[in-house]
């Protein structure tokens, strides 16, 4: 597995050292931080500019690459030891993806799942939420209702963000709870709104009408935390 940029593989660096295999550095570095990296314990190479744009397809990685052992997604069993847990519904913007998983694993949220893709891009997660997928539990279902019910049965309130919902600045929320959040151009499906048991909006100021799911998610999982 590859991840690059330098905060992602810094942050890598610094809580999860044991994952390295390599760091391919493909910029000169000052001598202390060179040296500093020296001592962590993994191999560590130089690489052209070339042979870094095609390691990443690209991609900006600031000069910082590194090879780590395979992120594994948990099981959909853990999620009943959690309290908090947020649930994306066919989000597929990497970059909303990371977001998101960066807001949650600073609000408290104890697992994230990640419903409605086939193949999702760990390596992308990991690097658009600046490291953090390394951290929150993620847990990968393709089929949303499968997931909620499943939550339902363990004793969880399911709460999803919707236009017309409840003002979350006025809602109450279960000790065990799930916020469900849908994709930027069609929100949650009808289907999935049935299932809810509560939908929570975000009042807006001067009829603006929506945020960014990155955003809304956030203030949803600071409201509820």
């Amino acid at each position: 597995m590859i991840i690059y940029g330098k905060q992602p593989v810094y942050y890598a660096i610094e809580r999860h050292r044991e994952r390295i295999k390599v760091l391919y550095l493909a910029k000169e570095l000052d001598k202390k931080e060179y040296s500093s990296l020296m001592k962590m314990g993994f191999e560590i190479k130089r690489i052209p500019e070339k042979a870094a744009q095609s390691m990443v397809k690209g991609g900006n990685h600031q000069g910082f690459i590194a090879e780590i052992s395979q992120v594994v997604p948990y099981a959909s069993p853990f999620l009943k030891k959690c309290d908090f847990i947020v649930v994306l519904s066919s989000i597929t913007d990497m970059g909303n993806i990371g977001s998101l998983i960066r807001s949650a694993y600073a609000l408290g949220v104890q697992a994230l799942v990640i419903s409605g893709i086939k193949d999702p891009n760990l390596e992308a997660m990991i690097r658009t939420s600046s490291g953090a997928a390394l951290d929150l539990p993620l847990v990968i279902i393709h089929n949303i209702h499968d997931v909620l019910h499943e939550l339902k049965q363990s004793g969880f309130q399911i709460y999803g963000a919707v236009m017309d919902g409840v003002d979350v600045r006025e809602a109450s929320f279960a000790a065990k709870r799930v916020l469900v959040l849908g994709n930027e151009g069609e929100g949650l499906s009808g289907r999935v709104q049935k299932s809810l048991d509560v939908g929570i909006s975000i009042p807006m100021a001067h009829d603006f009408d929506s945020l960014n799911v990155g955003v809304a998610g956030a203030i949803l999982m600071e409201r509820m935390r």
